[in-house]
């Protein structure tokens, strides 16, 4: 078999292409925000992670422009060489102070930070062990690093998370790597119970908080504060993409992780440093979630306003207390179908199908910010009520 002949036999996008249901790559003709406009039509946006709703802040994308305008468009290199701005570095402390860590160091990307991070502490004679379901980044770093073994445990599972330790070598390196909030299921993790089997195993702990960040803590700082156990997490990961209205990572650790990782890390010292404009959207908005508490607040509300509603109406979610609400749509046709015909009403929704997820626990991942209003999200659940009629 040729190496392009998977290309060439590569059928799926185009059959669903084809049959009217395919979801993806829709071009979005305005800012992200609340409602978008999406091929034409005005559309509710309920597939996003502008949790804050930061992405279109006249103040953020002040911050933005005013960047361009004093160090320019990009770096032209990496961090470790002339691509570090006293931006960059400005960014990076206040990071620090806000997760309550020594330091934090930034990445060009969330993917890039996991792919880094875990790719340079993981060594020949350690151990990765990750929840079933961590992001792909996280699968794809451990695949990265030298680790000895790559170990899985069941979804939140203390008791299996025990048994995997209990199996792996007592004077091994040991590292725990969760996501905080779980982007597809929405369910925080369990981090009181991780803390401590690591404390009984030897282990060190891993928080991806992507999507906690903004979302659960104080001052929205995430999964290790909603639990209060900041001092007892030892390297904290966000991404910028989603709370922090911009593009870029980070992770925020003890000043000696942060040393070794700067200058360990391949994907860190061979990729181009974030752009001014990012690294100044990024840190706007990190002073906005921490000077307007209320974001949070409304962000949390409008969810659970959201959530009672879609139980009001028989529509199948699953239960949590995070800012994604999934519906339940179990088959692959059926989730396409509806989808389609959820935006044929006026709303935005991702379809989430295997492999992101088993086969007959297809789900329709929901998510809110901070910005919508309660009149946005009864249309939309009318708009779910119609739909769902239907099957």
């Amino acid at each position: 078999m040729g190496i392009l002949d998977k290309c060439y036999n590569f059928t799926d996008a185009k059959e669903a292409i084809a049959a009217g249901i395919y979801p993806y790559f829709h071009a979005l003709q305005t800012s992200q925000d609340t409602e978008v406009v999406m091929d034409g039509k005005r559309i509710i946006m309920i597939g996003s992670n502008n949790y804050m709703g930061l992405t279109s802040d006249p103040r953020v994308m002040q911050a933005a422009k005013d960047a361009i305008d004093k160090y320019g468009t990009g770096c032209s290199g990496s961090r470790f060489l002339n691509g570090t701005l006293v931006l960059h570095e400005e960014l990076e402390n206040e990071l620090a102070d806000y997760f309550h860590k020594d330091a934090a160091l930034t990445f060009s990307t969330g993917f890039q930070t996991n792919l880094g991070t875990i790719s340079s502490i993981v060594g020949y004679h350690d151990y990765i062990i990750n929840d079933s379901e961590n992001h792909a980044s996280i699968i794809d770093a451990s695949r990265l690093s030298f680790a000895k073994k790559v170990v899985k445990y069941g979804h939140n599972n203390m008791q299996d998370l025990e048994r995997v330790l209990k199996k792996l070598p007592e004077e091994s390196g040991k590292l725990i790597v969760t996501d905080g909030v779980f982007s597809m299921s929405g369910d925080i993790a369990p981090l009181p119970g991780i803390i401590e089997l690591a404390r009984k195993y030897g282990a060190r702990v891993m928080v991806d908080d992507a999507h906690g960040v903004g979302m659960i803590g104080k001052s929205g700082r995430g999964t290790a504060s909603y639990y209060d156990l900041e001092d007892e997490v030892d390297i904290i990961m966000t991404t910028f993409s989603k709370s922090l209205a911009s593009l870029g990572g980070c992770i925020a650790a003890e000043q000696a992780v942060i040393d070794y990782v700067k200058h360990k890390s391949r994907p860190f010292i061979f990729s181009a440093s974030i752009p001014p404009s990012n690294a100044a959207a990024a840190l706007k908005a990190l002073r906005i979630i921490r000077d307007e508490p209320e974001r949070q607040k409304a962000l949390i509300n409008i969810s659970n306003y959201m959530r009672a509603k879609l139980k009001e109406a028989a529509i199948p979610i699953i239960e949590g207390k995070t800012a994604i609400i999934p519906v339940y749509t179990y088959d692959i046709n059926r989730t396409l179908m509806i989808t389609k015909m959820l935006l044929e009403e006026g709303i935005y929704v991702n379809p989430v199908i295997p492999p992101a997820v088993r086969d007959g626990e297809c789900m329709l991942r929901t998510s809110y910010t901070a910005t919508h209003t309660q009149e946005q999200m009864d249309k939309a659940v009318d708009a779910f009520k119609r739909v769902f009629s239907r099957f």
